[in-house]
């Protein structure tokens, strides 16, 4: 597998079974063999891709001082700003060469789970700066969740299996920005090797290098969208589920040919995480003789508290 396939989520939005069916063989297949996919027919439309990478690239703009006062301790960076260097990949010591900012889930209907999230940060200097997030992050979460029916179908789950567990679920946008590199950096990259935390990822911003995927052989290689398309990995929570059948690939940003140092990148990728007590237990469906359970029984809440000690981005 040396190339990402690619499918249209309109495919299994239309209304003949056998389109509907192809989809679920295609991205089914494609998270069993190297555990990405490239997306076309998502819900975001072109207007506000432009906007969102408008009002992001603003941000990024600000005065450090300014950025700054919205990076709010305590909460180990669930919102708001997280300033360059601060997040390393499980097992590296070198900080990644980004900063990002994190808009988190718009609770509906329970007060509960409200209370437990952080509040959203609002930058005031750019109020379309919020407005324009927080719709980016409603169709992306609504392009999650039908990508989530498909793999349950996939799987031989009830098609809605995921969609009490994603409502109101800890998802995350996270626009981030590689600044200019300025010079030789010191075993650090854009973005280590890693793999995600949660359910899926649905990645804007992957046109042109920089995005590479490591295949079953170890080899390094490069993940490239269309513009109309996004990026969609697995997780380790959906890996761990499903028993490794559907796969978390490891993935980095590398740093670009010096020549291409003075310029930046961004990406946005939308972390779709489910409530936090979403049991992670196997399913039984993944299990039999040849595929024995590999992992013991654990929340998605515990699960990420874990993974984010790990991460240094909260302490123990």
């Amino acid at each position: 597998m040396n190339t990402i396939p690619s499918v249209n989520l309109k495919d299994f939005l239309s209304n003949n079974p056998q389109t509907k069916q192809h989809f679920v063989d295609a991205i089914g297949k494609a998270y069993e063999d190297i555990g990405f996919v490239a997306l076309k027919g998502h819900f975001l439309d072109d207007q506000l891709v432009t906007n969102l990478y408008k009002e992001v690239k603003n941000f990024f703009d600000l005065p450090l001082e300014t950025k700054q006062k919205y990076e709010i301790p305590g909460i180990g960076g669930q919102r708001g700003y997280v300033s360059f260097g601060k997040e390393s990949a499980k097992g590296k010591k070198e900080g990644d060469l980004k900063e990002f900012w994190h808009f988190g889930q718009y609770v509906e209907n329970d007060d509960k789970l409200k209370a437990l999230y952080p509040d959203n940060v609002i930058v005031e200097e750019l109020p379309e700066f919020n407005t324009t997030g927080k719709q980016a992050y409603k169709m992306l979460e609504k392009t999650a969740k039908y990508v989530l029916r498909a793999l349950a179908l996939h799987l031989g789950l009830d098609e809605t299996y995921f969609d009490d567990y994603i409502h109101n679920g800890n998802s995350i946008l996270r626009p981030i920005h590689y600044p200019p590199i300025t010079e030789e950096p010191n075993d650090a990259v854009r973005a280590a090797a890693h793999g995600d935390i949660n359910l899926i990822t649905l990645l804007m911003g992957a046109q042109g290098r920089g995005l590479q995927v490591q295949n079953h052989k170890g080899e390094w290689i490069d993940a490239i969208a269309q513009p109309d398309e996004l990026m969609i990995n697995v997780g380790d929570m959906l890996s761990r589920h499903t028993n490794n059948k559907l796969k978390s690939t490891i993935h980095r940003v590398v740093n670009p040919p010096k020549e291409l140092w003075g310029t930046s990148r961004y990406s946005i990728p939308f972390f779709m995480h489910p409530i936090s007590d979403m049991k992670l237990d196997v399913l039984n469906v993944c299990v039999n003789e040849q595929h024995p359970k590999q992992f013991e029984d654990i929340t998605a809440g515990e699960f990420l508290n874990e993974r984010l000690i790990e991460l240094g981005l909260i302490k123990k």
